[in-house]
């Protein structure tokens, strides 16, 4: 028998053979060594927990945790295109995006992430939350950020113009069809005006969309009561016509305060704000006139549309309010349209919105129907100048956009976590929400009592026409809403409209 048989044999058995000083020092050694195969094991199983999570390399749970420390940080798996590759690539991503924002951003991460390997899952989150939080299509925004890993900065401005240009392409089309055949045109008519409650429906979801993560704070990622109070106190004042630009600042600013725990100074930057209004209020003896509600940057002469310097910066502004995506800039587009400018019509701005949900293209490019529009107006009902006025606004919108992306995402996400900036952008998203509600509604009834298709109509006729249109329109929305609501599938919304346009031609050809 082996002297390493009868060792292990003598310290696995209770006999007295050695002794008691052995036995100790045995024991204190054993104990040592039951420690360290402990804390190895402990260490072993952290080791294949972050490898169940992230495969590829330990160097991605770094990267999980902490940002980059530099603009191209971890690109080693990001192919290095030609400038015609990436164009061709992100022109590709625009043919196919129907459906919405969210179906966009699913096809992107699909292809380049899940599939490509460009960047890893936890990256692309955090990425994506950035373009959450700044102005401008997040869809866009990220075939940007991709472009510039791929080709710098001039590969991300080609990545944005292939997204944008079928889509732009396609609502120039569709803007021209409308002006040519559209306004005199019986079956045109009818399609849009069973589209218009179909629309108005889709613009009080996205409202609920919108609040789901525009109501949670981004310090704590819980739901916040003081943001849901400020969307409800924006709703208000834009009930009693108190300027966008004055109740996005002051909730903006109020909540930087709130967030550090300076609950009173926030309260107080708001009473101020009321004490103001109630001092403008008793001077005039009368709320705001519904023109106070923008900055009228769109106004133009009776008969006509804004001139293209004011169509480009109709555009600007609408983009640079554009926090959390389209539905965004429906408030200010149709205060500044229909309300200031009074030269477009509620039903013709909700058949924008309609246009825009049946391309394959981020929901922000129904602009360019509003700026052919104005164009059409300005010129006389000339067309060259409806295909300018469509360019000056979509290059306005979408100029906020193109600079922050191209600037550069790890600037971006230096802003987006200094926590006054941040808390202020929380402050921003949260009451837009209140401000798109009370958009929602008004939409709502317009779509409701809407005339559209009953010019020719005689004067007998017209109340009981109006009486049907508006029930069955009615009834529309309530279906609309109740098929929102139900189902959650990627292009829901373009199937909607293609009902609605099929369903107008039974319900309201007169």
């Amino acid at each position: 028998m082996s002297s390493e048989y009868q060792e292990n044999h003598l310290i696995n058995t209770d006999t007295p053979t050695l002794t008691n000083e052995t036995n100790e020092e045995y024991d204190e050694k054993k104990e040592k060594e039951t420690q360290v195969n402990l804390s190895k094991n402990t260490e072993e199983e952290k080791e294949n927990e972050t490898r169940v999570s992230f495969p590829n390399d330990i160097e991605e749970e770094k990267e999980a945790i902490e940002p980059p420390s530099d603009e191209f940080a971890d690109n080693s798996n990001v192919p290095k295109l030609s400038y015609w590759r990436i164009f061709l690539l992100n022109l590709w991503f625009g043919f196919n995006a129907w459906g919405g924002p969210m179906a966009q951003i699913a096809l992107i991460k699909d292809t380049l992430v899940i599939k490509g390997k460009w960047i890893t899952i936890p990256r692309f989150n955090r990425v994506f939350g950035v373009y959450q939080i700044v102005p401008g299509p997040e869809a866009t925004e990220l075939c940007m950020f991709f472009g510039c890993l791929s080709g710098g900065r001039f590969g991300g401005f080609l990545a944005g113009l292939g997204f944008v240009l079928p889509g732009f392409t396609l609502i120039l089309l569709f803007s021209y069809i409308y002006v040519i055949v559209g306004l005199d045109n019986v079956y045109f008519n009818a399609s849009f005006r069973a589209l218009q409650p179909i629309v108005s429906a889709m613009v009080l979801r996205a409202t609920h969309k919108i609040a789901e993560h525009a109501l949670m704070s981004h310090t704590t990622h819980r739901f916040s009561y003081w943001l849901f109070g400020m969307a409800i106190l924006a709703a208000i004042q834009t009930t009693v016509n108190f300027n966008y630009f004055i109740t996005l600042g002051v909730c903006g600013i109020a909540f930087m305060f709130i967030e550090r725990k300076l609950y009173w100074i926030g309260i107080i930057v708001i009473l101020l704000e009321l004490v103001g209004y109630g001092i403008y209020i008793g001077i005039n003896k009368a709320i705001p006139s519904p023109y106070s509600l923008g900055i009228g940057v769109a106004k133009a002469n009776p008969g006509s549309g804004p001139d293209p310097g004011h169509t480009f910066a109709l555009g600007l502004v609408a983009g640079s309010l554009s926090f959390g995506g389209a539905y965004v800039t429906i408030p200010f587009l149709k205060a500044e349209a229909v309300t200031i400018g009074q030269w477009m019509a509620v039903s013709t701005f909700l058949d924008s919105i309609a246009i825009g949900n049946i391309i394959p293209s981020p929901l922000v490019m129904f602009s360019t129907f509003i700026g052919f529009q104005a164009g059409y107006l300005w010129g006389g009902h000339n067309i060259g100048y409806g295909l300018l006025g469509g360019f000056l606004i979509a290059l306005g919108m979408l100029f906020p956009c193109f600079l922050f992306t191209i600037l550069g995402h790890n600037l971006l996400e230096k802003l987006v976590r200094n926590k006054f900036l941040a808390a202020f952008f929380d402050g921003i998203s949260g009451t837009v929400v209140g401000i798109i509600a009370v958009t929602a509604l008004d939409l709502l009834k317009s779509s409701i009592t809407s005339n559209t298709g009953l010019n020719n109509v005689s004067q007998q006729d017209l109340p009981i026409l109006l009486a049907k249109n508006s029930s069955l329109a009615a009834v529309l929305y309530v279906l609309t809403l109740a098929a929102l609501y139900k189902f959650n599938k990627p292009y829901l919304s373009l199937w909607l409209i293609i009902f609605g346009a099929i369903a107008g031609q039974f319900l309201f050809v007169n």
